[in-house]
């Protein structure tokens, strides 16, 4: 799994000019299933990002993780973030997961972490959304799990 970490201030994810989920200080986090994951990658990602040390403490240093400052988490499902541009100028998203996996392994990931204590909206499947944030620092990490292919 892949995900690009954000974080934010606020964030907020519409569909058709609805909002379907909003979160205030915490993470956002765009998500991609890779076609040759498994639970073992989600389990691994929520671990991460649940203890990631990306917010400031007292000192102005990012020693903090979502759960020591009481952060919400938005995840965005986005199969895009395993499209390889290396050949033409069309991306070719083949080593993403197909849509039955990816969802599968998203909703694992989005429950795995709210097991875990920590307060998630998330945006819809394979929907068209617009996603808006501020973005604090800004902060913006990638992470992959291990196994991932490079790309």
């Amino acid at each position: 799994m892949r995900a690009v970490v954000q974080r934010v201030g606020w964030a907020k994810v519409e569909i058709g000019g609805e909002v379907v989920g909003r979160i205030d200080r915490g993470l956002l986090v765009l998500v991609a299933v890779h076609r040759l994951d498994s639970r073992e990658q989600a389990d691994w990602l929520a671990n991460k990002l649940v203890h990631l040390r990306v917010f400031d403490d007292g000192t102005g240093k990012m020693n903090l993780s979502i759960a020591d400052v009481g952060g919400e988490m938005l995840i965005v499902s986005q199969f895009t973030l395993y499209g390889n541009c290396r050949k033409g100028n069309r991306p070719s998203y083949v080593d993403s997961a197909s849509p039955e996996i990816a969802r599968s392994l998203y909703e694992y990931f989005v429950e795995k972490v709210r097991s875990m204590g920590i307060s998630v909206q998330e945006g819809e499947f394979q929907a068209h959304m617009h996603v808006s944030l501020l973005n604090d620092g800004p902060v913006t990490v990638i992470v992959d799990t291990p196994g991932a292919v490079e790309n």
